[in-house]
């Protein structure tokens, strides 16, 4: 009975010893994770962070660059016809689309259905401006016409597609 008190008095301050350490060390460990992951994170974001920025910087351009004003004023000139006006103009603007579609991986859902919806509208406006236009008549007839359209109906799909994008940008980034 003896030995048995004796073995409790060495082993049980043994154990108690030995799960404070286990404590400590688990502890400890658990930090640092946390620790580690934390600069994982912060090192992901000084990369992502720049692209990020250069996702929306370039889907402002594309929301200028399809605008109807800027879109009439760089491709007039290069043909004759309204209808191969109105091609140059939707293929210039597929173009850009395609060329900045691995943008939306960097921008909220909601900003790119935004961009899509204007680029749509804007798609719309020259076919529109284009149905009621003989094909044969000059390139600056269906000019006169969308600028009309624009003018009457007081419209500016790229503009609201970009003051969302520049808004989203201030709330996340600044």
């Amino acid at each position: 009975m003896e030995l048995v008190a004796d073995l409790i008095k060495v082993l049980l301050p043994a154990a108690l010893v030995l799960w404070a350490m286990y404590l400590t060390v688990s502890s400890f460990l658990k930090k640092e994770l946390v620790q580690k992951e934390l600069n994982i994170k912060a090192e992901t974001a000084k990369t992502i962070l720049p692209i990020r920025l250069q996702a929306y910087e370039r889907m402002a351009l594309f929301l200028e660059r399809i605008s109807p004003n800027n879109l009439l004023i760089r491709l007039s000139g290069r043909v004759d016809t309204v209808a191969g006006f109105q091609q140059l103009m939707l293929a210039e603007i597929r173009e850009e689309f395609s060329h900045n579609l691995a943008q939306q991986v960097y921008l909220s859902d909601e900003a790119w259905l935004n961009i899509k919806n204007a680029m749509n509208e804007i798609v719309a406006l020259i076919n529109l401006s284009a149905k009621d236009i003989d094909p044969n008549a000059p390139s600056l007839e269906l000019s006169k016409r969308i600028l009309e359209v624009v003018l009457s109906k007081n419209i500016a799909p790229s503009d609201d597609a970009l003051k969302f994008l520049k808004q989203e940008m201030r709330n996340n980034f600044m």
